[in-house]
């Protein structure tokens, strides 16, 4: 996939831009990169413009401040669409990528034709939660990003899938996260709000994708809110991370939802 990028206030955003048509944005999760999807875009970009971006810090994508908010991700996107010159666009956010996703859709709907999270939450962090994202701040402060990245990416797969060769594909995105990136995501999924709300008071058609073996965010995390615009679908044989584990399911799942709207 070939990346370009653009420059904004605070960051420098890698993209891919592949395809024609009715345009949709991926957004990859925590420590991931657009290369998350390389098993998805080409199979999209036959019917749609397809952007998948890596996040501040992340894969091509450079940091220009510290401590990046989930607000300000979105704002970072929302950069980056207007200089691509695109009004409106169908988002679909895996994990810290479904925060944003949810970021965006409250401050700029209008830009939204609709969105969906992909093993994600409108939940915010428990309590536990967020000590464990400050230990991982220690830890890479302390041991490296290596460190986190080996023990965080096998937990983000179905234990049928643990041993699969994508896994070390993971990981090694995982490994050109630069520290300071994975620091401020980090602290931004830490300090996020709750954001039910938006998906109980959107009209936007809104798709919500679980894995049936996400260890990380289980079904009922993801499928938080019912309603006539919602649908909620379960991915077989994936965990965490459909777009390795069952891309053609995911892809599917994505296709239908995409030709309702």
């Amino acid at each position: 996939m070939n990346t370009k990028s653009v420059k904004l206030s605070d960051a420098t955003i890698g993209y891919v831009d592949q395809g024609e048509g009715n345009p949709i944005v991926l957004l990859h999760g925590f420590c991931g990169s657009s290369r998350y999807w390389e098993k998805v875009i080409p199979e999209l970009s036959k019917s749609y413009r397809v952007i998948a971006l890596d996040l501040p810090g992340h894969g091509e994508s450079s940091m220009g401040k510290d401590g990046y908010s989930i607000e300000d991700y979105a704002d970072n996107i929302k950069g980056l669409l207007d200089q691509l010159h695109i009004q409106k666009v169908t988002m679909f956010g895996h994990s810290l990528g479904g925060y944003i996703t949810l970021a965006f859709a409250e401050k700029y709907s209008g830009h939204l034709n609709g969105f969906s999270l992909v093993h994600s939450t409108a939940f915010p962090d428990s309590d536990e939660a967020k000590k464990g994202r400050m230990a991982n701040v220690e830890k890479v402060n302390i041991e490296g990003i290596k460190v986190l990245i080996d023990g965080l990416v096998p937990k983000l797969f179905s234990p049928e899938n643990v041993e699969q060769d994508y896994v070390n594909t993971a990981i090694e995105i995982g490994y050109s996260t630069s520290p300071r990136g994975a620091i401020s995501a980090l602290t931004a999924m830490k300090n996020r709000m709750d954001r039910n709300h938006v998906l109980k008071t959107t009209s936007l058609p809104v798709l919500l994708l679980a894995g049936e073996q996400d260890q990380i965010i289980p079904a009922e995390k993801t499928f938080s809110v019912s309603g006539d615009n919602i649908q909620q679908k379960i991915v077989k044989n994936a965990g965490h991370m459909s777009m390795y584990e069952n891309h053609q399911d995911l892809i599917l799942e994505i296709q239908e939802y995409l030709a309702r709207i």
